[in-house]
């Protein structure tokens, strides 16, 4: 039987799956910017075009948070019944309140 390496398996399973899809996404990321890049013509138009339509950027920010925030406490909701507990862990009300800080610390730092 052959041995295989744990981290090998470990890129197999969800945490690889996880990693291409982050993957995935700054790849998209970055072919956007470069034809935003492309159409306008240069990185100063690029950055002027960004700072004109922030307003936009803001509220898809907010739905994608809102959106977030819905698919966590539905989540959050199918634990506690799998689990049993009205009461949330310790350690989810730890994630959820550094996650919160996390996009509150992000937003400050666009303002």
């Amino acid at each position: 039987m052959k041995t295989v390496w744990p981290s090998l398996r470990l890129l197999c399973g969800r945490f690889g799956i996880a990693l291409l899809w982050v993957g995935l996404m700054f790849g998209v990321a970055i072919v956007i910017n470069l034809i935003g890049i492309t159409v306008v013509g240069d990185i100063e138009g690029w950055t002027r075009w960004l700072q004109d339509h922030r307003g936009y950027f803001l509220i898809w920010r907010l739905c994608l948070y809102g959106f977030t925030a819905y698919a966590w406490y539905r989540m959050r909701q199918r634990l506690q019944q799998r689990a049993g507990a009205t009461e949330p862990s310790v350690r989810l009300r730890l994630y959820e309140v550094m996650t919160v800080m996390a996009v509150l610390l992000f937003e400050i730092n666009r303002l």
